[in-house]
């Protein structure tokens, strides 16, 4: 982050949740003393914990998930009326216009979600959690929360076979991450099987990718959940 604009800026946006110490940590105590808003987007949320090397860490990846990312954006949108109060009626216009998409999106995913044949999805970044909280499955995967961890041969042997064990043969992957591991998960699990295995996209939704917005990925990955799960 530039540090002379941070110091510039009015509204000061972040996730929080675990995810910007480095922010609250390097940027916020250097900044000027000028007055500004600050907004941690999952301050006040219910934010999901997991187990780490013996300790628990929460889970950063609320935006994820439409009904915890509602909620932050509207975080958002208070700060700039706060901020600007002279322009609340377009704020508030367009926030309208933002939350009836989330509010569609949450009800599409509790729909199309029900009654699925199964119940856990297999992915090689485990930053689901949120949306698996909130719409009743299960997450296993090759990696944790941080995408920098490297896993073991035992972590890809155990994953084979409780794909096994509860008769799944989709793998999940981010496209902005190597499909390395979903690759050997896929060749271990067919040459053991004899099964086909699926390789589908679930998006991060970091920004915009191939040609998609934020909704245009939600709409992909609720796709590929109702694929991979089973639902009728």
């Amino acid at each position: 982050m530039d540090i002379v604009a941070a110091d510039k800026a009015d509204i000061l946006v972040y996730n929080g949740g675990g995810a910007d110490h480095w922010f609250e940590r390097d940027i916020l105590p250097v900044l000027g003393s000028r007055e500004r808003i600050v907004v941690n987007t999952t301050e006040d949320m219910e934010l999901l914990t997991v187990e780490y090397e013996g300790h628990e860490i929460v889970d950063p990846h609320t935006w994820i998930c439409p009904f915890t990312a509602e909620q932050q954006a509207e975080k958002i949108y208070r700060a700039l009326v706060k901020k600007d109060g002279a322009h609340e009626a377009y704020y508030t216009h367009r926030w309208e216009s933002l939350r009836e998409a989330f509010e569609k999106m949450d009800q599409s995913y509790a729909e199309g979600l029900q009654n699925t044949r199964k119940d856990t999805i297999f992915v090689t970044h485990t930053a689901f959690g949120y949306l698996a909280h909130r719409y009743g499955f299960a997450q296993y995967g090759v990696i944790g929360l941080s995408a920098d961890e490297q896993p073991s041969t035992s972590t890809i042997k155990k994953l084979v076979d409780m794909m096994i064990e509860y008769d799944t043969y989709v793998i999940y992957v981010d496209p902005i991450y190597s499909s390395e591991y979903a690759q050997t998960l896929k060749n271990t699990l067919e040459e053991k099987t004899g099964r086909d295995v699926t390789i589908l996209v679930l998006y991060l939704m970091l920004g915009p990718v191939d040609g998609m917005d934020y909704f245009d990925q939600q709409e992909k990955n609720l796709e590929n959940l109702i694929q991979g799960l089973e639902a009728p």
